[in-house]
């Protein structure tokens, strides 16, 4: 069911991907004014995943979910409403904070109700949903951007409000068992270190961060890559992000499978990352249908053996009563590449063109692939929790 949510509400989120493509093709806004706004995003992701963070250990996940998505619907209605710079960027600062907010929750209702020998599996199948929705929502969002740009965000708004009546339906006795059951039972509760004095684990953080630098590119630089320099249409922009969402969805199980069998984490990791430095550095070098269809299916795979055991590896380092506060802080350190992704990117291709962008992007992953291969053991091989079975296999 936390599943069936996130398709709901991934397939309403079709602004981001097209929110560049909004501001310099219909607000008529400077290239380099528009990575600054999309800046905006990001701070407010950093802000949202330590709040959420936060007050998931206070309060619990369920709370914190439900409020964040009906929060989000009435902000992503008025995002229209809002013509100038400081205007966009305000509205988007208010709505990703409240919106961000509900992924360590989410993560946390992962960990919660998940086996631990299926944990990467169930951040999969969570993705995958995400990913289904992502497919359908850009798609739909080229479609409906030619002929109005509006019905994009009450679409936005639309899939929030359906996914939390969604949640609270399904969610809402299960919660109050769950509570119940938890004044009964007898519980030994330590206190456990905060993230933000965890040395290896904030490394670890900074490296997710560098990763996402190079990533997120996807969702702001290179769609405008797409329109002014392949010169793609709104809806072909919108037909390969679609793609690339379903094609996760076919591979995701799949694949996660096959790296639990064959690599541990470190080694998955690394050839991800890897993986997704090719796709983007290879458009440096030819930006037909064909390379385009071709990058995106190798950050597709380098996605897919990336993003889902991150989760798990934040899950195995953190403890039984502060997974808020780690799945925050690591919400974090990919929400600061929102803020820093949009505005290098587009500084780097307007002073120096994409090629120099993607060929960057591409040498920068290869390091931090490299890095992440020796850090994740270093961080993990110290670390003993409810969790250390499986950490166990994957070290191993």
């Amino acid at each position: 069911m936390l599943a069936i949510v996130m398709l709901i509400n991934r397939a309403g989120s079709m602004v981001l991907p097209f929110l560049g493509v909004y501001m310099t093709d219909h607000l008529r806004f400077s290239l380099e004014n528009t990575g600054v706004v999309l800046s905006f995003f990001g701070i407010g992701s950093v802000l949202g995943s330590w709040i959420g963070g936060m007050i998931t250990d206070k309060i619990g996940e369920y709370k914190v979910q439900y409020l964040s998505l009906l929060l989000s619907a009435p902000l992503f209605c008025l995002i229209p409403f809002f013509k100038t710079e400081v205007g966009l960027a305000s509205i988007i600062l208010v709505q990703s904070i409240i919106s961000e907010m509900f992924r360590p929750a989410n993560s946390v209702a992962i960990t919660k109700y998940a086996k631990p020998q299926n944990i990467t599996r169930a951040f999969s199948l969570n993705r995958m949903a995400m990913n289904l929705g992502f497919s359908i929502g850009p798609a739909l969002g080229g479609i409906l951007s030619a002929i109005s740009y509006e019905f994009l965000f009450f679409s936005n708004g639309l899939g929030a409000l359906l996914a939390g009546f969604m949640y609270i339906g399904f969610f809402w006795k299960r919660n109050k068992l769950a509570k119940a059951k938890k004044v009964k039972e007898v519980i030994a509760i330590k206190k456990e270190n905060s993230p933000y004095r965890d040395g290896k684990f904030l490394i670890y953080c900074v490296l997710c961060m560098l990763f996402s630098i190079c990533f997120f590119q996807l969702l702001s630089t290179l769609t405008i890559f797409y329109k002014d320099t392949a010169k793609l249409s709104q809806q072909n922009i919108g037909y390969i992000l679609g793609y690339s969402g379903i094609l996760i969805v076919l591979l995701e199980m799949g694949f996660v499978q096959i790296a639990e069998k064959w690599f541990g984490l470190a080694k998955t990791v690394l050839l991800g990352t890897f993986i997704c430095g090719v796709s983007y550095a290879m458009l440096a070098f030819d930006y037909s249908m064909i390379t385009l269809v071709v990058s995106m299916t190798l950050l597709c795979v380098g996605e897919i053996w990336t993003l889902p055991f991150m989760a798990t590896i934040t899950a195995l380092r953190s403890g039984a009563n502060n997974k808020g506060a780690y799945m925050g802080l690591n919400g974090i350190s990919f929400s600061i590449a929102f803020i820093v992704t949009p505005y290098i990117g587009t500084k780097l291709a307007e002073n120096f063109g994409f090629n120099a962008l993607w060929i960057g992007t591409g040498i920068l992953a290869t390091i931090i692939a490299i890095a992440f291969y020796f850090v994740v053991p270093w961080m993990l091989k110290d670390r003993k929790n409810g969790l250390e079975i499986e950490e166990e296999k994957y070290l191993n």
